[in-house]
């Protein structure tokens, strides 16, 4: 753009200077005809990197997941091509089900068994506390009987120092309260045993044998459900529409789960475009603004964007986290730039960009709106270059 507004000023000083010659061409008109130009451009480039900031590192970057399975087998099936659009929801691959079935299974059949352990438990405790309960009772009918028995025994004792009564009746009375407190005794240590029985139990009363048999059912259970969710992980799917990037499986190869080892990358449609600004470029720059960018992997193409955010950190700012006090003073920071995300905007919403694609791109700030015709030239310039394809071989 400034080699043209160059050409068009130099054509009309030729006309002024020497086609119509209306002024005249001497030393001092030639040193206003050069430092002219020179002091007008640097102007318009120093005011049009602050109304309609520049970059010329524009990047796209992707979301990449390793696909790492979650179990470990051999693999029956590897439905995807590398490179071919992926739907979320298709399957990458599967692998061999068939012993996370029988183990699911085995976990499966032990249930019954242990299920009935705990019912019997549960019935063992509902009879010792229904034990307990009848041992309570008779000893508390025990109780007042033999209260009525002593008070018979000193009554008919009473009666029979008066003459009043017989003695064969205080006899009787003696006997039967003897054996009320026999009958008591033998209650007592009834109720004894079934609360020694019942002296094992956990916070929430239930019996050692049913804490260890619910306890026994439940692992089982969480087993059967880790079981279950292993088998539902032998079939992996795509977490994202994309494609399939460096696919190493094979029918009949060994998939082990270990996190370093991923079986395939799978690259997201979602995409990033960044571009890099120096910090001063950006104090007009906000959200919604009207961007522009051109990419090599499009040339003479201007992909219309806007602005989504600006990200407001940079690596300049982090400090390592270590043991060790950070040096400051010895080497000299390095110039930290801003990142600024756009996102493509109108007809070019769902413009196919290709992952890690390079260029230039501009923002056009609410600001010196007349200058932002300049910025845009100088843009589309830029882009027609993106055609030479500068080596020789």
């Amino acid at each position: 753009m400034e080699i043209i507004l160059l050409l068009i000023y130099s054509f009309f000083v030729w006309l002024i200077f020497f086609k119509f010659k209306w002024l005249p061409w001497n030393f001092v008109s030639q040193i206003i005809v050069v430092s002219l130009p020179i002091f007008a451009l640097t102007a318009m480039i120093l005011v049009l990197n602050v109304v309609a900031p520049s970059s010329s590192d524009v990047r796209v970057i992707n979301y990449v997941v390793q696909v790492v399975p979650r179990v470990s087998g051999r693999v029956i099936a590897v439905p995807v091509e590398p490179n071919r659009p992926v739907r979320k929801g298709d399957v990458l691959f599967r692998i061999d089900p068939v012993p996370f079935q029988q183990e699911l299974l085995a976990l499966e059949a032990k249930l019954p068994e242990l299920s009935a352990k705990l019912d019997s438990a549960q019935a063992y405790q509902r009879e010792l506390n229904e034990e307990l309960r009848s041992a309570r009772s008779t000893r508390d009918a025990l109780n007042s009987r033999l209260d009525l028995a002593i008070r018979r025994e000193r009554q008919t004792a009473e009666l029979a120092g008066t003459g009043a009564g017989s003695k064969f009746d205080h006899e009787q009375a003696q006997t039967e309260a003897a054996s009320l407190r026999s009958e008591l005794t033998s209650t007592s240590a009834q109720m004894a045993q079934v609360q020694q029985k019942m002296s094992a139990k956990t916070r929430d009363g239930q019996l050692s044998e049913v804490a260890q048999a619910h306890a026994a059912v439940e692992q089982l259970k969480a087993q059967i459900i880790q079981s279950r969710w292993q088998l539902e992980q032998t079939t992996v799917y795509a977490p994202a529409d994309g494609v399939v990037i460096n696919l190493q499986l094979r029918e009949g190869s060994y998939a082990a789960s270990i996190p370093l080892t991923p079986v395939m990358s799978f690259v997201e449609k979602e995409q990033i475009v960044l571009a890099m600004f120096a910090q001063n470029e950006l104090a007009n720059v906000a959200p919604g603004n009207e961007a522009e960018i051109a990419l090599k992997t499009h040339p003479n193409r201007i992909i219309k964007c806007a602005v989504d955010s600006v990200v407001w950190a940079s690596s300049t700012g982090q400090l390592p986290i270590s043991g060790m006090v950070p040096t400051s003073g010895t080497t000299p920071l390095p110039l930290g730039r801003i990142a600024v995300r756009l996102r493509p905007a109108g007809r070019d919403v769902d413009t196919f960009i290709a992952m890690g694609a390079q260029g230039q791109g501009a923002i056009y700030t609410e600001r010196g709106k007349l200058l932002h015709i300049i910025r845009k030239v100088i843009l589309r310039v830029g882009t027609k270059l993106d055609w030479l394809v500068l080596k020789l071989h």
